[in-house]
């Protein structure tokens, strides 16, 4: 779309940010520049072996683990919630696409030879016409030019929300729930797994662990993660499953 057409599109039918409701300016995408400044990033790419990544730690051959920003509030809330549920995926691509520029800097990408989005199963994808995950791993592929397989790993059941188990229970609701169907894809490659949100990381462990089958390394990247207090620092302490009343969401 062209500058010129694309000012006459908001013209008639001015776009709106999701987190506070003002008007984007031309060259906004999705959120408004005060609300991108206003997330509570982790900044977890200038920490050496930071929370998230010490959370995977002996579970499966993790490399790096990083999330943009907390979820520990009303604003990421929205956020998320426009992102997998009320049909603005593209928010996604375009806050992957800003975190993938920061990380590009770091040499986070560095050695990584394919981006995996978690998989939805079939079902749930049926029902909201799109895998978010997915967007967030074209946003970080439109940065970095690395590929995106879909067709690597499947989901074989539709599982139960995570939101209201305890971390026992999300791990029980999660076992075999991935299948590896092309490990000649990934075979030997360091791999970088993508969701929109982690909390306990059951999930995203399953995963993994299914990759890591023909993987040789793992690296993380999520949008989210839960609430600062909520994720414990040390292997074996309990994880809270809400904030400030606030499901959060895996």
């Amino acid at each position: 779309m062209s500058n010129l057409w694309r000012d006459v599109v908001d013209m008639l039918l001015p776009r709106t940010c999701p987190m506070c409701g003002n008007r984007l300016l031309a060259g906004e995408p999705t959120l408004c520049t005060n609300c991108m400044m206003q997330l509570p990033f982790t900044d977890l790419h200038k920490v050496e072996h930071g929370i998230l990544e010490k959370k995977f730690w002996g579970l499966f051959p993790v490399e790096r683990a990083v999330a943009m920003f907390h979820h520990d509030g009303e604003r990421t809330r929205h956020i998320l919630y426009h992102i997998k549920y009320w049909k603005h995926p593209q928010i996604a691509t375009d806050l992957a696409s800003y975190y993938a520029e920061e990380l590009l800097k770091t040499g986070f990408f560095d050695g990584i030879g394919a981006i995996i989005p978690l998989p939805l199963h079939w079902r749930k994808q049926w029902q909201r016409h799109y895998n978010q995950s997915h967007y967030i791993a074209q946003g970080i592929s439109r940065v970095t030019s690395i590929p995106v397989f879909t067709q690597v790993v499947r989901r074989v059941r539709n599982n139960p929300s995570q939101t209201h188990l305890t971390a026992h229970e999300r791990v029980e609701n999660v076992k075999d729930l991935f299948r590896l169907i092309h490990p000649e894809k990934i075979a030997g490659k360091h791999i970088l797994l993508v969701d929109d949100v982690v909390t306990t990381g059951a999930t995203l462990t399953a995963c993994a662990q299914e990759l890591a089958k023909a993987a040789s390394k793992i690296s993380v990247l999520t949008l989210a993660i839960a609430d600062r207090t909520a994720l414990p620092a040390v292997e074996g302490d309990g994880c809270e499953t809400s904030v400030f009343g606030i499901p959060l969401m895996e």
